[in-house]
């Protein structure tokens, strides 16, 4: 199955891209970070809200950084949201501006592969993959215990991340 990659709305980019760089790149040493505190916990995934000027109420994502299993310097941010009002949530990746844009991400859950997708836009501090999470993509993400996600640094240099998916399904739940 090849994973199709979300048209970037504007109003995505308005909520999420600022939240991206401060929630997964930034840290604690930002003073952003005060607006966007971890609320909670959901085994590895942090739910993380912000309010975003204009709009009503909050707009809520889970979080998570992993580390390249063999490369201690290469690591990647895993979003997964849910925009008001739309139907379908979104599973992102924020790989280093040094990914091989060509071979996009790969996924496996477990044991199986779910396919590819394409970068779709890259910012100063990373580029963004973004697939539709239809209901087939999160009941295997929700009912997974490992996500395998590879970027590629060269067109045959692949790095591989694991994704701790414990706690997804109720952070999720809490995204609803």
């Amino acid at each position: 199955m090849t994973l199709s990659p979300l048209k970037a709305s504007a109003y995505l980019f308005k909520i999420i891209i600022p939240l991206i760089f401060f929630v997964v790149f930034y840290g604690d040493t930002s003073a952003a970070m005060a607006q966007n505190a971890v609320k909670e916990k959901f085994g590895a995934w942090e739910y993380r809200c912000e309010t975003v000027p204009g709009e009503p109420g909050e707009q809520c994502l889970l979080a998570q950084t992993v580390h390249a299993e063999d490369r201690a310097n290469s690591s990647i941010g895993v979003i997964i949201l849910r925009p008001k009002g739309a139907k379908d949530g979104i599973f992102r990746v924020v790989a280093p501006l040094s990914v091989f844009l060509i071979n996009g991400v790969s996924l496996k859950i477990d044991q199986t592969d779910i396919g590819r997708n394409a970068f779709f836009r890259c910012f100063p501090t990373g580029c963004l993959s973004d697939a539709t999470l239809d209901d087939k993509l999160l009941e295997q993400l929700k009912n997974g215990k490992i996500a395998t996600l590879v970027i590629y640094l060269s067109p045959f240099e692949g790095n591989r991340h694991l994704v701790t998916l414990n706690g997804l399904r109720q952070g999720y739940e809490k995204l609803r």
